[in-house]
């Protein structure tokens, strides 16, 4: 099956769902990658991806919840297939942009959102595992540039295209090991905007607060969460809608001139000058 790009007139055209009113096509004719989708916000985004007409390569390495994630955006009208894959490893990354490739004939868009988190040990650097760390970075840092590696030469071949980092709030507070790899994904996507804008390609990051959803629930105890919600100047969490909206528009050409900016969906959390 093969598709080229549309960045024109028609991939702006709303669509019309009688379950979900009209809404926008951003994405029509355009296929997306969403590493980390098989729940959580990266299975939010694909959903969001598919709903404005994306083609979407749900990526993850748990088979189970992936296939059934897009089982369901077909389901409701989408175009989704899901693809494992293990971002840590190079060879597997390479093979989900081939496979990418040969599905949908090029690639316009990646979400790098795949990460150890709701599973994730709590300790401090001085004292966690080197194994568990050296592990956790490759997942949670250099699985962003694994993936991004493996895509920019089909996404620049096919026009250029638009990359966004999942990030977090964590980068700019004590956050041990997980604010480290997130500061580390805020520097990787100002370092790609240079080397990928040539090729035609956006690259950015988004930062959520403290957003509400089983993987946060599981690793923060909730008196942490109700003591971080107070010091919010919108005091509420964040929703997995929070991120979808801001997702999708770094990734579409409402977005055309922006690169290499973290932009925080936090409430308010962290004010930087």
């Amino acid at each position: 099956m093969t598709a080229a790009s549309t960045r024109g007139a028609d991939a702006s055209r709303p669509v019309h769902d009688e379950n979900r009113g009209c809404t926008m096509a951003r994405f029509e004719g355009r296929t997306a990658v969403v590493t980390g989708a098989a729940q959580g916000i990266g299975e939010a985004y694909a959903r969001g991806l598919a709903r404005e007409g994306a083609r979407v390569v749900l990526a993850d390495i748990d088979s189970e919840r992936g296939k059934a994630v897009a089982d369901a955006i077909g389901a409701e009208g989408g175009t989704a297939v899901f693809h494992h894959v293990d971002v840590a490893d190079p060879e597997s990354a390479a093979g989900l942009a081939d496979y990418t490739v040969t599905e949908f004939g090029g690639i316009d868009h990646l979400v790098n959102n795949a990460a150890i988190y709701g599973s994730m040990k709590l300790d401090l650097l001085l004292t966690v595992p080197w194994d568990y760390y050296k592990k956790f970075m490759s997942v949670n840092l250099d699985g962003a540039l694994n993936v991004t590696r493996a895509v920019w030469k089909p996404m620049s071949e096919n026009g250029g295209g638009s990359i966004v980092n999942q990030s977090s709030t964590a980068a700019w507070l004590y956050s041990g090991f997980y604010g480290l790899a997130k500061a580390g994904i805020n520097g990787l996507t100002q370092q790609l905007a240079t080397e990928l804008g040539g090729s035609g390609i956006r690259i950015n990051a988004l930062a959520p607060g403290p957003t509400d959803t089983e993987a946060t629930r599981s690793v923060t105890p909730q008196d942490m969460v109700s003591d971080m919600v107070e010091h919010i100047p919108i005091r509420r969490m964040g929703t997995v809608a929070d991120m979808v909206g801001a997702c999708l528009f770094l990734l579409s050409d409402d977005a055309a001139w922006i690169s290499g900016h973290i932009l925080n969906v936090d409430g308010g959390q962290i004010i930087r000058s």
